[in-house]
């Protein structure tokens, strides 16, 4: 019996299983996606709420609904309410666009996300899948890229500053984190010796990747976490020094449409994290000792669940970690993600040459063991970025502590490389040795012409 029989044998769909449905069962599909895509975000904010009141000894929202479960739809509504702003001089066709094409990949990126297996629906045998692609996971990928455009694209027409240095660094965080982000990928491609994401979850019935490829799954949770621009690498969206980061210059519904855009990310990655390394809807052990489990409607609440255990790791993040500094997020992409993804995937294709693809047990239990010792590796590789102290400012001499401010009434304006006007109160004093000489500081005739 070949393998694509006995997968689907199984209750495991095939490639061929799909586009046999009627039109109206891939509506009904496409819709029960778009709702749960929904629904998600609304809960996830309430959720993280609670979450980080609880971790940080607050109480949470508690006022609109019983113990404040009607919150997400009060904010909902609220920014639907409010009144839309379009400031002047910004790209109007472009400013509008972009929101919208923030929003549009994020949704299209869960087409090939498998939810269960092969159930009946009013007769017709169907996976609880709307399709699946031979290269699946380069879609999802892809699609994840376009979304790039909606947030570079805004800060530019918002004809601003700060969302524009907004929109360049989420266009540096994307390149960064999606070049180890497909490395992960490739990992899983070797092992599983396909791309549908159908595939790799049957390719998961007798062990998850996450326990013979731990290095691709740790490497790709950190990338997660930087693609949707969340805490600790929510740089685009800076507040303390970017204001508000791309969409400061966003109101109303616009700005509830990037929001919405990051936590459907957010389910998106998380359930893609689910189907890649735990082993998508099939039930957890012990769980999967019941002959039922991984049958019918029961798998979609085993996917919700591991889905929804990402979303909370998502959560602790955010409260727990502070902002890493854009140097420290730099290093930690292009020195240890992509260096340390590139041996990981000389590793594993070593090892299935060595024990070919009909030794399973000995291919495994070896790539279990080197994705130990691989994954300690990067754990020291991240500690060692941690404690790198911060660059010392090339203009200052190397005796003079590279660490001490100077006095806040001195400036020197080309300090940094580039001209910086003066603060309320400074002026341009003495220079340290080598530094360029300092405008003159401006005065009321200056500032006035």
């Amino acid at each position: 019996m070949s393998t694509a029989t006995t997968s689907t044998a199984a209750g495991f769909p095939d490639l061929l299983d799909f586009g046999r449905d009627p039109w109206w069962l891939i509506l009904a599909k496409a819709l029960a996606v778009f709702v749960f895509l929904v629904l998600n975000p609304l809960v996830a904010i309430l959720l993280e709420r609670k979450i980080m009141a609880r971790m940080q000894t607050r109480i949470g929202p508690n006022r609109v609904g019983p113990h404040g479960i009607l919150q997400s739809l009060a904010d909902g509504v609220k920014l639907a309410l409010k009144e839309g702003i379009t400031p002047s001089g910004v790209d109007k066709v472009i400013y509008l666009l972009a929101p919208i094409i923030a929003v549009v990949p994020a949704v299209l990126a869960f087409a090939v996300i498998p939810f269960g297996p092969m159930v009946s629906v009013f007769g017709h045998q169907t996976p609880l899948q709307l399709t699946d692609l031979p290269v699946g996971v380069l879609y999802v990928l892809a699609m994840a890229s376009i979304g790039v455009y909606g947030i570079v694209l805004a800060g530019w027409s918002s004809g601003s500053t700060y969302p524009l240095l907004g929109g360049l660094r989420s266009t540096a965080q994307v390149i960064s984190y999606e070049i180890a982000m497909g490395l992960a990928f490739a990992a899983v491609f070797l092992d599983s010796s396909t791309m549908s994401t159908s595939g790799i979850v049957a390719g998961q019935q007798h062990h998850w990747y996450l326990l013979v490829l731990l290095p691709s799954f740790v490497i790709y949770v950190i990338s997660m976490v930087g693609e949707t621009n969340r805490a600790p690498f929510d740089l685009p969206e800076a507040e303390g020094e970017l204001v508000g980061g791309f969409h400061t210059e966003y109101s109303s519904l616009k700005f509830a449409m990037f929001m919405l855009a990051e936590y459907i990310n957010m389910v998106t990655v998380s359930a893609l994290a689910t189907t890649l390394f735990l082993g998508g809807w099939q039930a957890p052990w012990p769980i999967s000792l019941w002959d039922g489990a991984n049958q019918g409607w029961w798998p979609v609440l085993w996917f919700t669940l591991k889905v929804w255990a990402f979303l909370f790791v998502f959560i602790w993040l955010r409260t727990t970690l502070p902002r890493l500094r854009y140097d420290q997020f730099m290093n930690l992409g292009w020195k240890v993600l992509i260096p340390i993804s590139l041996l990981w995937i000389l590793v594993v294709g070593v090892i299935r040459a060595i024990f070919g693809a009909d030794d399973d047990t000995a291919r495994t239990l070896v790539s279990a063991a080197a994705g130990l010792v691989v994954t300690a590796l990067i754990v020291v590789a991240i500690w060692w970025l941690m404690r790198l102290p911060t660059p010392p400012d090339r203009n200052r001499s190397r005796d003079e502590n590279p660490y001490t401010a100077p006095p806040l009434d001195v400036i020197d304006p080309m300090a940094g490389g580039f001209p910086v006007p003066p603060m309320p109160g400074q002026r341009a004093g003495d220079q340290p040795d080598g530094a360029s000489p300092a405008a003159p500081a401006p005065t009321k005739e200056t500032t006035d012409a």
